[in-house]
């Protein structure tokens, strides 16, 4: 008997660069990926292009900008063409951070709203106020959103829960989704290292730290609570600092850990993200192609 392949679960995020390639190609992938804020003016030749490509790749939408974790409160506005977008593309998934960008300085002065996603205290006074925007958000869409865990270069004094319980739990109490980013949780255990860790040591201390991560959020969240997975490349600075630029290649420590979501997490849908020095389409087909042999050797 002849076993037939599986149809393909990875993605690849389509940036501009790519764009007529990809519609001319048609390349077989199990999604598209895009950011949402780069789509939301009306009209135009973007939206034209991304609704033309809706009719033969399954679309996901992935945001930056919605603050989650922001005590001051959701963007109307931002919210809105969120949802007009949404209405249009009709994705497959709707996605954005765990994070905080938008701060009330008071005394009558306009919201500042910061060009990052700062990460939020994992505090049950976060916890509420993130529910609180992740269920406004899945109101006005109509549907569930995933929440996705962040590379982080700091943590908060009064933290009081471990990261893995704080989504685990905002995944149950607001019943949002999770978009588990397998290269964020390599790059937090690689910049938590020692100072002249050997890289050999380092690596592999931190795929076992992500991975211990996995089996907590595993062991906490509602099942089929991850929708998906984002896997990408990372650089080391001038300063011995881990960066999440998905610049390059996933690097080797994070396939062990990819493979160990798959096992917990089962045929999740999988991102290749690319956004700095974009190399050529094959390239990302490749990382993509590779990504579905993981699975389905863990899988098999």
């Amino acid at each position: 008997m002849t076993r037939t392949a599986s149809p393909p679960a990875a993605g690849i995020g389509l940036r501009a660069p790519h764009l007529a390639e990809v519609r001319t190609r048609q390349p077989e992938l199990g999604f598209l990926e895009v950011h949402s804020e780069n789509f939301f003016a009306e009209g135009g030749a973007a939206r034209a292009a991304l609704l033309g490509l809706r009719a033969d790749q399954a679309i996901s939408l992935h945001g930056i900008g919605l603050s989650l974790g922001s005590a001051t409160g959701l963007d109307a506005e931002h919210l809105e063409r969120l949802a007009a977008l949404v209405a249009a593309v009709e994705p497959v998934r709707v996605s954005d951070h765990a994070s905080f960008a938008r701060v009330d300085p008071g005394r009558g002065r306009p919201v500042w709203h910061g060009a990052d996603l700062l990460p939020v205290a994992f505090t049950r006074g976060a916890l509420a106020v993130m529910v609180a925007n992740v269920q406004r958000v899945q109101e006005r869409l109509g549907r569930p959103l995933l929440v996705e865990n962040l590379s982080a270069c700091l943590a908060w004094a009064d933290d009081t829960m471990a990261e893995a319980d704080f989504l685990a739990e905002l995944a149950r109490c607001s019943g949002c989704g999770l978009l588990l980013d397998v290269n964020n949780l390599v790059v937090n255990a690689l910049n938590a290292q020692p100072a002249g860790t050997p890289a050999a040591a380092a690596d592999a201390e931190a795929s076992r730290r992500a991975c211990v991560w996995i089996d907590r959020l595993a062991g906490a969240a509602p099942a089929g609570a991850v929708g998906e997975i984002h896997l990408a490349g990372y650089t080391v600075d001038d300063d011995g600092l881990v960066v999440d630029d998905h610049g390059s290649r996933v690097h080797a420590p994070v396939w062990p850990v990819y493979r160990h979501a798959i096992r917990h997490f089962g045929a999740v849908p999988t991102l290749i993200e690319w956004d700095t020095d974009l190399p050529a389409l094959d390239v990302l087909l490749d990382e993509a192609a590779r990504a579905d042999a993981a699975m389905q050797e863990v899988l098999a």
